[in-house]
């Protein structure tokens, strides 16, 4: 039942991501034609956004494709789920090129400023609007995996950008100032890099197994239950954003195999349906003769 609704949520995730990928495609055909004609820098931008937000999505839904069709086998004992961190960190890299585009092409646009047809540029850029405000809509549920919030952060980039390239081109229309195009695409470039850095600081933390939840908390619960007489060793981390993996080590005091099996399953329910553990291994040693009996669920 538990690895059906997996694969329920799996095939959602997938689909969010391919719908996502295909409105940020069509918005960057549309906004980066926009762009070249009209002579907005901050549109081109907006478009370069959209772009690597569609290559982001694509290699998202790459990760989750191959990471659910690998079977988990004698050298790859968890499958290939790490791919998932592995794309999204892939992604918040990838941004940064694009940053240093923008910049670079703000500055010659400060020091050269060039003729903007405002009106045509801002109607495309609220075109782009409506498709992420879309977009939004498609990725945002109650719980997201690690690449649905990575597309959820580009795409509050890339409604933030819209909003600004619309705004950059009002004030070009009636002040005639055209440094609000190339300050725009400042500005845009640091969505972006806000978006990179959220993305590599989660995809980050997974890869360096840094624990998702308080391991003091996960020891002191534990020492709460009837048997237990101390906790030797405790470790939580993911292996993606949707297999969460955990291993103690406990002395207990029960002095028959029912008690100390009873013992086991009850670490593990605590630590699967209150920590979220997909993946458990509970090592228990009596804390008078040191025998010692594992078990994995």
């Amino acid at each position: 039942m538990g690895e059906t609704h997996n694969h329920d949520e799996e095939n959602q995730s997938t689909q969010k991501l391919a719908i996502v990928a295909g409105i940020n495609l069509v918005g960057f055909v549309a906004e980066l034609a926009g762009g070249l004609l009209f002579g907005s820098v901050a549109l081109i931008g907006d478009a370069l956004h959209m772009l690597f937000d569609a290559v982001a999505y694509v290699l998202a839904l790459g990760a989750v494709y191959i990471g659910r069709r690998t079977e988990p086998d004698g050298r790859w004992t968890y499958g290939l789920n790490r791919l998932e961190p592995l794309a999204a960190f892939l992604n918040g890299v990838l941004l940064v090129p694009m940053v240093g585009y923008l910049v670079w092409e703000s500055y010659q646009r400060y020091l050269h400023p060039v003729e903007i047809e405002p009106l045509q540029t801002a109607a495309l850029a609220a075109g782009g609007l409506v498709l992420n405000i879309v977009s939004v809509y498609v990725i945002q549920g109650r719980s997201m995996s690690l690449n649905e919030r990575g597309a959820y952060y580009h795409l509050l980039g890339d409604t933030g950008a819209s909003v600004a390239v619309i705004v950059s081109m009002l004030v070009i229309q009636f002040t005639g100032s055209k440094l609000a195009d190339p300050i725009t695409a400042v500005i845009i470039a640091a969505i972006i890099v806000w978006s990179a850095i959220e993305l590599i600081r989660e995809s980050g933390a997974i890869f360096l197994q840094r624990s998702p939840v308080s391991v003091d908390d996960v020891r002191q619960r534990i020492l709460e239950i009837d048997g237990v007489a101390t906790v030797e060793d405790a470790h939580i981390w993911e292996l993606s954003s949707t297999l969460r993996v955990a291993t103690v080590h406990v002395r207990d005091r029960t002095t028959t195999v029912d008690e100390r099996d009873a013992l086991n399953e009850r670490i593990s329910t605590i630590l699967a349906s209150e920590y979220d553990a997909d993946h458990v291994t509970v090592d228990l040693v009596s804390a008078g003769t040191g025998a010692e009996r594992r078990r994995e669920h």
